[in-house]
């Protein structure tokens, strides 16, 4: 989730539509500066217990934080407390429960994500081995509850976590025990944002079961295997979802801001403070009447905040973020870049993409949604068929566009190998959670303490 940063510039009052779509609009770019950003979570253990740790204890995470600044981290503060860092590489943030983010630069290629990644991983691992302290690749706490976990002191999470319990039975589960991997990716116009924003929707169901790999919550399998998917069906439904709009002619960036001021408000940031606005409305806000800053108009960092409090499965903000995809360890981390810019950033990979879905209905991409979380790859297709019957040919587009691309590193290596990982689930039949169940299974006996040794970074 997003990290709060103070600005210096004149903030000002918004007082016409151009203003809220200015975000979106603005974000349009030249293909050469199209560029690539990487989001990936992790949880962190005591490897002594596999306890999470809390923010305050001695070598928890507030230390770790502070370890890292010996790599050139600088902090980010809030109250008084460190909840981030910034760098050359992007921020380093927290999640509610002390899941540590990397939200990557954008960089030109995969080859710089790639390392971008195993450069914070080798610093997390560092930090660890001082401190005790694990980090797991996973889409779900394996064998937390929400009552075991520790709460960050960050604002806007005090007031998610009153709020989710009202709107949905799974937020907090959300908020405290799921970790991703997120890619956002970049559009030269109106027009290239909806076709890119259309095929990944449409194919994120693909990605969330090419990445499944939380099959166990609680300490034992319940018959998901994106669980962490499945959570997110019952969240918000407000805010959530596969936005059947995005597919109807005439969608653009207004369209965007017409479901983003239905999307209830969760707070206000004011003098450096959250002030709780959860469940109002960003329209009564623009017409002065937000029943907690009455009289008060909008700025526009109001609404980019707002922006970042919906949750769907393709977001659009001044780029727009593939966000499907459950935690994992690192050559995954360099996967899902590789799958969505090869569909994306070339056009006839882009194109034959869309080719591939633009038949499908609304009713059928829902039904792949919702199938997905326990069956990944066997899920219902759209008009027949399953998942895994489209998923080589998905990945080949994504090659075809990669070779494209003709992105090489000093030995001369495309882009190419990035998707090896993905190439290996379509070739098996068996997503990440589906072996782990084999390992649960079988050699494990049940012992669900083993996922510590396999799924640490």
């Amino acid at each position: 989730m997003s990290t709060k940063e103070v600005s210096d510039r004149v903030d000002p009052v918004i007082t016409t539509r151009e203003q809220l779509i200015a975000p979106m609009a603005g974000g349009e770019k030249p293909r050469e500066r199209w560029r690539i950003g990487t989001e990936h979570e992790k949880f962190v253990y005591r490897t002594a217990d596999h306890r999470a740790p809390s923010y305050d204890e001695p070598d928890g995470i507030r230390d770790m934080l502070v370890s890292l600044g010996q790599f050139g981290w600088e902090p980010i503060l809030e109250g008084g407390n460190i909840i981030a860092l910034k760098g050359k590489d992007g921020n380093v943030s927290l999640e509610p429960a002390g899941q540590l983010e990397l939200s990557g630069a954008p960089l030109v290629n995969l080859h710089e994500t790639c390392a971008e990644s195993a450069r914070h991983v080798r610093q997390v691992k560092a930090i660890g081995e001082a401190t005790g302290t694990g980090f797991l690749g996973l889409g779900l706490w394996p064998d937390k509850t929400r009552e075991e976990l520790p709460i960050m002191p960050k604002g806007r999470y005090e007031i998610m976590l009153r709020h989710m319990p009202r709107v949905g039975s799974m937020g907090l589960d959300m908020m405290l025990r799921t970790c991703t991997i997120q890619t956002n990716l970049d559009y030269s116009s109106e027009a290239d944002m909806v076709q890119k924003f259309r095929v990944s929707l449409a194919l994120q169901p693909l990605a969330t079961a090419l990445f499944a790999n939380s099959p166990f919550p609680e300490g034992k399998p319940n018959g998901y295997l994106s669980y962490r998917s499945h959570i997110w069906s019952d969240t918000d439904p407000a805010r959530t979802g596969m936005l059947p709009f995005v597919f109807e002619d005439g969608f653009g960036y207004e369209r965007y801001v017409d479901y983003m001021l239905d999307v209830p408000m969760y707070f206000v940031y004011r003098d450096g403070k959250y002030i709780d606005a959860a469940g109002l409305s960003f329209r009564d806000f623009l017409a002065g009447k937000l029943s907690v800053l009455p009289g008060e108009l909008p700025r526009e960092s109001d609404w980019v905040d707002h922006l970042s409090t919906a949750f769907p499965e393709v977001r659009l903000k001044s780029f727009l973020e593939m966000r499907g995809a459950d935690g994992g360890p690192t050559d995954r981390i360099c996967a899902l870049p590789a799958l969505w810019v090869g569909l994306l950033y070339d056009q006839s990979a882009l194109d034959a993409a869309w080719d591939l879905v633009k038949g499908w209905d609304m009713e059928g991409r829902e039904a792949l949604r919702s199938g997905v979380p326990k069956l990944a790859l066997d899920a219902p297709l759209p008009g027949g068929g399953k998942l895994k019957d489209i998923a080589r040919e998905v990945l080949d587009i994504a090659r075809s566009g990669l070779r494209a691309r003709a992105q090489k590193n000093s030995i001369g290596d495309d882009e190419t190998g990035f998707l090896a990982p993905l190439d290996e689930v379509v070739a098996t039949g068996k997503v990440p959670a589906q072996r782990l169940l084999d390992l649960y299974h079988g050699e494990w006996n049940g012992d669900l303490s083993r996922i510590y040794d396999v799924k640490s970074f």
